[in-house]
């Protein structure tokens, strides 16, 4: 286990992959490394999607920002399957202090957030516990229905597929580290990237990013695989794409979207923003022939892409070329964001 973050691949395997309680022939995709969302086959040809995380109370960003993370890191996981989340459970374990009004003030926002992206809260279980301080205030699921045959998953990436990201890297790291430390950030790199850092933070959504590119809705089927950053960041979720679908790997460090914003950021707090949280990029595997068709669509609504590789022969390896030197491209099981952010909060960094 690490110190904090996800559980290590190593923990996953031999923890966790062991231990899936009763077998059932209808889930059709269990609990795997690298990938978003678990399936069950239902009647009639559909298919139920579904996918968990924690829930975030962050009192340095606030009641309202806590939600939205709450809300669209789940709605992310869901847009890899290439349809949107339909419905919501709920399980909240509040520290005591929180008073009512503000408990009020944060589910309303986690409402308006689910009735905005079409999400129905259908139940959970809420409650407070004794010493509980932690930024994680319970966890959700969100699901889906959609036909079966349909549905992607990012273990179903194909060599030759081209990669292409979405937006940028490093983004919600970038935003929640300069509206956590504000004056650190300010003092150190001056009002406009601060500005920039917030700015950030409400396009950390790449529900769109997942529907658009995929199309699934209107029938089109230029994608392969999609994968959502999270921990890890853009390199990180193209290793555990690569590692869910059996193959090997090609990236070009030099295509890699990093923006001034959040390489200033990131330098600040010594983190690589290659390698640390990156919600609001989606990671696309797509059949080389469609490749500009699904470029094309995401930038007629806005939303830049890059491609960035492709994914190769699974003995070939995992490989990262800088400066025309190929590298085997390394993974790192801890997240460098959180030691950066808790850093930063024991020294009195405000």
């Amino acid at each position: 286990m690490s110190l904090s973050g996800k559980i290590t691949g190593e923990g996953f395997e031999h923890i966790i992959l062991p231990r899936r309680g009763r077998r059932r022939d209808e889930v059709l995709s269990g609990p795997a490394f690298g990938v978003d969302v678990s399936v069950i086959n239902l009647p009639g040809g559909l298919g139920l999607a579904l996918t968990s995380d924690p829930l975030s109370l962050v009192p340095s960003l606030g009641l309202q920002e806590s939600a939205w993370l709450s809300v669209h890191l789940m709605a992310n996981d869901m847009a890899t399957t290439g349809f949107a989340p339909q419905y919501a459970q709920m399980v909240l374990n509040l520290p005591p202090g929180l008073s009512r009004q503000d408990f009020t003030t944060y589910w309303d926002h986690i409402h308006r957030y689910c009735d905005q992206i079409g999400v129905a809260i259908t139940g959970g279980h809420t409650g407070s516990i004794e010493g509980q301080n932690s930024t994680i205030a319970g966890g959700g699921t969100m699901l889906l229905t959609a036909p079966v045959n349909d549905i992607l998953l990012s273990k179903n990436a194909q060599v030759g597929d081209v990669i292409v990201v979405t937006r940028q890297c490093a983004m919600s790291s970038a935003a929640i580290l300069a509206m956590s430390f504000p004056q650190k950030v300010k003092n150190k790199l001056g009002a406009e990237v601060y500005n920039q850092g917030c700015e950030l933070f409400y396009q950390t959504s790449s529900l769109k990013d997942g529907l658009i590119a995929a199309g699934t809705e209107n029938g089109l089927k230029d994608v392969t695989a999609m994968h959502d950053v999270t921990e890890g960041g853009v390199l990180g979720a193209v290793y555990e794409m690569a590692i869910a679908s059996g193959n090997g790997v090609e990236v070009h460090n030099h295509l890699l979207p990093v923006a001034e914003v959040q390489r200033h950021i990131c330098g600040l707090f010594n983190i690589d923003p290659r390698y640390c949280i990156g919600a609001g990029a989606m990671i696309t595997a797509v059949n080389e022939q469609w490749v500009h068709n699904v470029v094309q669509r995401l930038n007629e609504n806005k939303i830049p892409a890059t491609i960035i590789g492709r994914f190769t022969e699974k003995q070939k390896g995992y490989t990262l070329i800088e400066n025309g030197e190929e590298k085997p491209m390394p993974y790192f099981s801890e997240d460098p964001y959180w030691a950066a952010f808790f850093d930063a909060y024991k020294n009195g960094w405000k």
